[in-house]
């Protein structure tokens, strides 16, 4: 799995004949987080006309959730083109909503599409992207004296320590990169403390 995802959330703005298309993008790894910034901008424009949207979780080239929403614009005129966008940039674990205030224009089918691929991308040109790496958990079993020397490797690959439970031996639940599980039990194997996974 090789793709961008968004690094943090941005937006951007466009005005076309009269309506303005706000387009928001927001890191997500679930259907319910993408929900929730759908739900949150509602409330935020209250007073505007649509909410359209469209997200991937995981790899947009073999994705297993996509969605899209047109929120009453005609079929195929919005959800669509900024799904459209998402793919075609390669860009995973990502909702773009665009919220359009209508300015009393129609724009037609294609002027629509045209209008939130346009959105969709302005906000694509805004945001700062960095490759995927999938991320797992693992518990690591220490004894008092070497949890230091685990916290060292544990940094040194740039994981996470999550919990640390203290009983007749040290518990340390941390999250690192998938790559470095092997590298990981290497060098705890090599310094006689056990890992599980």
């Amino acid at each position: 799995m090789s793709y961008q995802t968004l690094k943090r959330a941005v937006s951007a703005r466009l005005h076309i004949k009269k309506s303005d298309f706000i387009a928001y993008a927001y890191p997500v790894t679930t259907r319910e987080q993408a929900m929730f910034h759908v739900e949150q901008l509602r409330e935020q424009y209250p007073d505007a006309r649509h909410w359209c949207w469209a997200y991937i979780i995981g790899d947009p080239d073999n994705t297993t959730s996509a969605g899209f929403d047109d929120d009453g614009e005609p079929s195929g005129t919005a959800g669509r083109p900024i799904l459209n966008v998402l793919q075609h940039k390669s860009i995973g674990n990502v909702i773009i909503i665009v919220v359009r205030y209508f300015g009393g224009i129609k724009l037609g089918a294609g002027g629509l599409t045209r209008a939130y691929a346009g959105s969709a991308q302005a906000a694509v040109d805004e945001m700062v992207l960095l490759p995927y790496v999938p991320l797992t958990q693992v518990q690591i079993l220490a004894t008092f004296a070497t949890e230091a020397q685990c916290r060292y490797v544990i940094e040194d690959l740039n994981g996470q320590i999550d919990d640390v439970t203290y009983s007749k031996q040290v518990t340390l639940t941390v999250t690192l990169a998938e790559a470095d599980i092997e590298t990981l039990k290497a060098r705890l194997v090599m310094d006689g403390r056990v890992l599980d996974e």
